[in-house]
């Protein structure tokens, strides 16, 4: 039973509500703990983004009214207000550079409030791919920070040994809490119809993608892996997501000439339905942390083809149990389990693996850490 549910005041504080893997999940857990009757804010540098409406009646929205980038700098002085107004009792910070404001502001405020951090990616790889300068110099701001939390949370063991490596943190103070994932209403929108055309009994099969335009999801490998399977057979892809590599990618898509069987539809409110109609579900990212949407597409009893990447898809699948694992960047092989998986989609199918990630689990693995659960 989790202790003073009503006099505990725990805050989630993060940038924006954007569409994105790790903000669906910080509304998912911050749902899961209203329903577990804990008073929880979500606190937000500026109040927007596509998951604004999925946040349950019983999580209290903040937002701190940044209106101009940075958001998150210029949220220090409303997030310092907060903190000596509501004083809660624990604050997760739920992007990895939020926790150098959520340190100044709990200074600031004078407050005791114990302040956690989740970390959903590489850091190593963010740090090292970004053009941004403040990506690039994110470590040494976090070698700052880090010392400073009572906690660091990592949604995968391969996130967790990066961040050890990288900042020369204690690894064993580092928990790791996988994503609360699967929920009753991802099961049950994913039985929702699909009204696109391609989806009509007796059309070629579909394979899916999903996730920002950008150069970590690296769809272009996706792209080309596409145009060498279709060379063989009849198939569509379809890569659902916005992003700021659309256009790239489209002109890809034209210069290969797949115009009439590759479409980019940008982001979709109900991506599980697609999923669930999808023959193949296709990750080609370079690196993850913990890839929700291979999770999601598994949870739809759709077969999965994933990349190798570091980290997450080797974690999720038990390497190779429930679905085809292939190098970073092989569009060859990329190519060949996806016409395998197509062959033989019973041998991917990961439901079973996928209950590991319901979100209840979650939620009572973070009351853990937070000292929520006795």
């Amino acid at each position: 039973m989790v202790r003073s549910l009503l006099a505990d005041r725990v805050a989630f504080y993060l940038p924006l509500l954007s569409g994105g893997g790790a903000e669906r999940v910080m509304v998912e857990l911050a749902n899961g703990f209203a329903k577990r009757g804990v008073q929880i804010d979500l606190v937000l540098a500026k109040a927007e983004g596509p998951y604004l409406k999925d946040v349950s009646g019983a999580v209290r929205l903040i937002d701190l009214g940044s209106r101009q980038s940075p958001i998150v700098p210029r949220s220090l002085p409303a997030l310092t207000r907060y903190l000596a107004r509501e004083r809660p009792r624990v604050m997760l910070s739920a992007m990895t550079y939020t926790s150098v404001v959520a340190v100044l502001a709990r200074k600031l405020a004078g407050v005791n409030t114990r302040l956690f951090v989740g970390e959903h990616n590489a850091l190593s790889m963010t740090a090292r791919h970004s053009s941004r300068r403040s990506e690039r110099w994110k470590p040494f701001f976090l070698r700052w920070s880090y010392p400073r939390l009572d906690g660091v949370i990592a949604v995968s063991h391969g996130v967790a040994e990066d961040l050890s490596q990288v900042l020369g943190y204690p690894r064993e103070q580092i928990r790791v809490i996988y994503n609360p994932v699967v929920t009753p209403t991802l099961l049950a929108r994913a039985s929702e119809t699909v009204a696109h055309p391609w989806f009509r009994p007796g059309e070629p099969p579909v394979i899916i993608g999903v996730g920002r335009l950008t150069k970590q999801k690296d769809f272009p490998n996706l792209i080309r892996a596409f145009s060498l399977l279709r060379a063989q057979r009849k198939v569509r892809l379809m890569i659902l997501g916005e992003g700021e590599l659309r256009g790239e990618l489209e002109a890809m898509v034209e210069s290969l000439a797949l115009n009439d069987d590759v479409s980019l539809p940008g982001f979709v409110d109900n991506p599980f339905a697609y999923m669930r109609n999808a023959a193949v579900f296709a990750l080609s990212s370079r690196w993850e942390g913990l890839p929700t949407v291979l999770i999601e597409a598994m949870a739809c009893g759709t077969p999965v083809v994933s990349t190798d990447c570091p980290y997450g898809p080797a974690e999720i699948l038990e390497h190779g149990r429930w679905g085809r694992l292939v190098p970073v960047n092989d569009p060859a092989a990329l190519a060949a389990a996806i016409g395998e998986a197509l062959d033989d989609p019973d041998v991917a199918r990961g439901s079973e693996r996928a209950g590991d990630f319901v979100v209840d689990r979650a939620v009572q693995q973070y009351l853990a850490a937070f000292g929520l659960d006795t």
